[in-house]
């Protein structure tokens, strides 16, 4: 294993060979969906990944301020989310993670009032999304999904 920083974030490259998925877990989650990135510059990030060999499958523009990009990463998303022109010169960083759950309203009776609120329909079609509280002891930002 080697490690490195793209853009600020801590990275890792593995050449352990890929492992069978996990088990669900005991509240339902059977994986991850996708990593959310902050930046305060969108196109210096994108581009710091594509350097490193990253291909970026799609952008779109979210209002008039901000916009997300979406890269594949094994069966997970990498989502870069920043601002339309640099706000700054700090690093990206992880800001959340989304998992998924083959029952999330089983999911969300599980985790209780970790949950911040009842599963609704998520920006992708035919998808819902719960978000948990920060407050739950966690150090960043996590949702739970539906299935794709």
């Amino acid at each position: 294993m080697r490690g490195g920083a793209i853009d600020g974030l801590c990275t890792v490259v593995s050449g352990a060979p890929r492992r069978e998925p996990a088990p669900p877990q005991p509240n339902g989650v059977t994986g991850v969906d996708h990593v959310v990135v902050a930046t305060p510059d969108f196109a210096r990030t994108t581009a710091a990944l594509e350097a490193a060999g990253f291909d970026l499958r799609r952008t779109r523009t979210v209002g008039d301020q901000a916009q997300q990009g979406f890269y594949v990463i094994g069966d997970a998303l990498l989502e870069v989310v920043g601002p339309m022109a640099p706000d700054g010169d700090g690093p990206a960083t992880f800001w959340g993670v989304t998992l998924v759950s083959a029952d999330l309203d089983a999911t969300c009776a599980a985790l209780g009032e970790s949950v911040v609120n009842a599963p609704r329909d998520a920006v992708q079609p035919g998808r819902r999304i719960a978000t948990l509280r920060r407050a739950a002891g966690l150090g960043t930002a996590v949702a739970v999904m539906s299935p794709r």
